[in-house]
């Protein structure tokens, strides 16, 4: 009898925002079934599109994402229950196994840290909920060593043990090379706009450059997200419209990232950092934050890009300005000096169901 899988996601699918996790699901569900396992998926919200056809999807809408599988699950026994981007270490996990006596349990961790770490108490509470729920997590899957490292921090070394280290993957089949170097001064931003990915800072720095610096530059911003609003208005309380342009969602950065000079990623708290990845696979440089963007520490300091401290906003313009006025630049040469390591998705998905049992 085929082992049955439930994947977890607290997820939104849409159309206009194809990204690397859309692909991994893809990929993943194809191959499980090729591994005569049947799959239910559960995500946030979905409207029915092509990219997603071949999946069996349940949508919560209107409830948690949880909260639906819960629903279903009562009329179900999954040998295999996967979360991703649920909150870890909570009563959900103990009701999974209620459920599902027999279940092997992994959860994925994408989850951001905040800048200056969790308050006293809600450090406590992660600890008691480890003490309370971790024993129903058959294993912990850590995007990076970054992610490892912070589950720990959160939930102690009574999970020590049970974390694996599964790197995200890139479908790099329709990755354009940046073949271009002449410098254009038009710079790319895409994210979830969130505001721990730091935009709010960006928008300082620019309108502090805008008082010393009188030449042309462009931002492009590719995403949509709950901060999007806030950052419109702060646009334009900077009158920063003529530099800064919303792209809203693409599904073809892959396509489009070769055509900027530089991705700015001014993260604050990050697990992977899908854009930096992508940007420095398509050969264009990055400026980013030393600890939260460059969490994979692939960027490195002249080379591929530039590197300043989560906030400081005066770093990020002195950057800025100095690209501008032509006092620094990446050369090709030296961008093509730094290898980045083989994030495939094959291999994502690969080393996904090796932890199955």
């Amino acid at each position: 009898m085929n082992k049955k899988v439930a994947v977890v996601c607290n997820y939104i699918l849409k159309p206009d925002r194809i990204g690397g996790m859309d692909r991994f699901f893809r990929l993943f569900d194809e191959q499980l079934k090729e591994n005569e396992y049947h799959v239910d998926w559960f995500f946030t919200a979905y409207t029915t599109f092509d990219f997603y056809k071949n999946l069996n999807i349940y949508k919560a809408n209107h409830t948690s994402v949880e909260k639906k599988f819960l629903e279903v699950s009562c009329n179900h026994n999954y040998d295999i229950v996967i979360t991703h981007f649920t909150e870890l270490c909570t009563k959900f996990y103990k009701d999974v196994k209620k459920q599902n006596p027999n279940s092997y349990v992994v959860a994925v961790d994408h989850n951001p840290r905040p800048l200056q770490g969790y308050s006293l108490k809600k450090s406590l509470v992660k600890k008691v909920k480890s003490i309370l729920y971790s024993t129903y997590i058959n294993r912990f899957i850590a995007v990076s060593a970054y992610s490892k490292k912070h589950l720990i921090n959160d939930f102690g070394l009574i999970i020590k043990n049970k974390i694996t280290v599964v790197y995200n993957g890139i479908d790099t089949k329709n990755f354009i090379s940046k073949q271009n170097y002449s410098f254009t001064a038009k710079f790319i931003v895409a994210c979830h706009l969130r505001k721990e990915k730091g935009l709010q800072h960006l928008l300082k720095a620019l309108n502090n450059l805008k008082k010393t610096y009188s030449g042309s530059i462009i931002v492009d911003v590719y995403g949509e997200g709950p901060y999007e609003n806030e950052l419109r208005k702060k646009t334009e309380e900077f009158k920063l419209s003529k530099i800064v342009n919303y792209k809203g969602s693409v599904d073809n950065l892959s396509e489009i990232y070769h055509q900027y000079d530089y991705l700015i990623h001014p993260s604050l708290g990050e697990t992977f950092c899908y854009s930096v990845v992508e940007a420095l696979l398509c050969k264009l440089p990055v400026i980013t934050t030393k600890n939260a963007g460059n969490v994979l520490g692939l960027i490195k300091e002249e080379y591929n890009g530039f590197l300043f401290m989560e906030q400081d906003i005066n770093k990020l313009t002195e950057i800025l300005k100095n690209i501008l006025t032509h006092q620094i630049k990446i050369e090709e040469s030296n961008f093509n000096c730094i290898k980045i390591p083989d994030f495939t998705l094959d291999n994502m998905v690969k080393n996904h169901l090796r932890i199955l049992p």
